[in-house]
């Protein structure tokens, strides 16, 4: 069990039947009440809460994720193909879950797939990839603008600096999907 007060980053709790992760948390102290202001995402479904916990409220259970190397080795209409990497033992995933990480995902990268006991949670991509340009506008000369569209090989779209160019590859944040630097 884990009090009110030692709640920290990262650390995921059992909050209302749900497996929350906290996201940020910050100590208040109001009109002589203290509480603590928590922003948690829920890790079955990624919405994000807000709420206020007292110091008399009661300890929350303290939940442990494995996180398993997995390897992406294919994906079908239907799911995403994921192989252990030390007992070669494969697992599918909804394509409907990975909304989000399908755009920064190759075929042969390792990921880590974060479990809560048996329960596959999701899949937990590092904070930046190496992804190669498929296609983009030329640079104008005498254009304005500091950014252009550009496609990435996965098919995701973004903003890039006008000097990169197609066939260029780039780092991308998998936070935001915004460009970071030319690898």
């Amino acid at each position: 069990m884990i009090n009110v007060n030692d709640l920290k980053n990262g650390v995921v709790i059992e909050y209302d039947g749900k497996l929350m992760q906290i996201l940020e948390f910050m100590h208040v102290l109001q009109n002589k009440v203290a509480y603590v202001r928590v922003k948690m995402k829920d890790l079955r479904t990624g919405t994000v809460t807000e709420t206020a916990l007292k110091g008399s409220d009661s300890a929350f259970k303290k939940c442990f994720i494995d996180k398993r190397k997995m390897n992406y080795i294919y994906a079908t209409p239907d799911a995403y193909v994921f192989m252990d990497n030390e007992t070669y033992e494969q697992m599918e995933i909804p394509s409907e879950r990975l909304e989000w990480e399908k755009n920064f995902m190759l075929e042969g990268m390792n990921v880590d797939l974060t479990f809560y006991g048996d329960e596959l949670l999701g899949v937990s991509l590092p904070d930046k990839v190496t992804l190669t340009i498929a296609e983009c506008d030329p640079a104008i000369k005498g254009d304005q603008t500091s950014k252009k569209k550009a496609k990435l090989e996965t098919g995701y779209e973004l903003n890039v600096p006008l000097f990169v160019s197609s066939g260029d590859q780039i780092i991308v944040s998998t936070q935001d999907g915004t460009y970071v630097s030319r690898a």
